[in-house]
């Protein structure tokens, strides 16, 4: 079994760009730069955001979008700020997905290198909580 997230792995043209994405959008923290020195496949940098450790690894980057995508959490007070940052960095904001009420509020995003993130305000918890409020809803409505 294991015993949950070790770290997310990004591959990108450009290790400047991305430093600025995850320092200004998701509030990340750096603790590391290979510089000219190569451990890996490429130059990598190491940041983290909270507790999820981050890597990310010169390379070219993937060649369409989809929606596999990285969530990461941020409360309801930062959500107009971490907007704000985003669209500074000149990045694609996405029209958030219909929601069921109460299952919390995102914003998605794409890098340069068409990796998709959200910030969502909302837990498990939540979604589960509203996802089962609507179904109870639709059979009393039936």
């Amino acid at each position: 079994m294991s015993k949950g997230l070790s770290h997310i792995t990004f591959i990108v043209r450009d290790l400047d760009r991305m430093t600025r994405i995850l320092t200004d959008a998701l509030k990340a923290r750096q603790i590391y730069d290979s510089a000219d020195d190569t451990f890996s496949h490429s130059r990598e940098k190491f940041f983290l955001v909270g507790d999820v450790w981050i890597a990310i690894m010169e390379g070219e980057p993937l060649p369409q979008r989809s929606y596999n995508h990285v969530a990461f959490s941020i409360t309801e007070d930062e959500f107009d700020t971490r907007l704000a940052a985003i669209r500074a960095l000149g990045l694609d904001v996405r029209p958030p997905r219909e929601r069921v009420e109460g299952e919390g509020r995102s914003i998605y995003f794409h890098d340069h290198d068409n990796h998709l993130f959200e910030l969502h305000t909302g837990t498990l918890e939540m979604r589960l909580e509203s996802y089962s409020r609507t179904l109870k809803e639709r059979r009393a409505a039936k």
